[in-house]
């Protein structure tokens, strides 16, 4: 596997768990400014983001 491969390989992974982190934002309980701060830092800080958010980020997510 050539070395271009592997980074776009591991750009799509970051790509789904990001999508798949502000998606677990977006249906956690919290107040909408905690939330679209979390969704900003994931975007435009893509892997320090997602380690803060799975540290330190809302827990509890609603049933709909």
């Amino acid at each position: 596997m050539q070395i271009e491969t592997t980074w776009i390989v591991l750009a799509i992974i970051l790509l789904l768990v990001e999508l798949w982190a502000i998606n677990r934002v977006r249906k956690s309980e919290g107040k909408s400014s905690n939330k679209g701060v979390w969704i900003v830092l994931i975007v435009f800080v893509p892997l320090l983001g997602l380690i803060a958010w799975a540290l330190a980020g809302p827990k509890h997510i609603t049933q709909a």
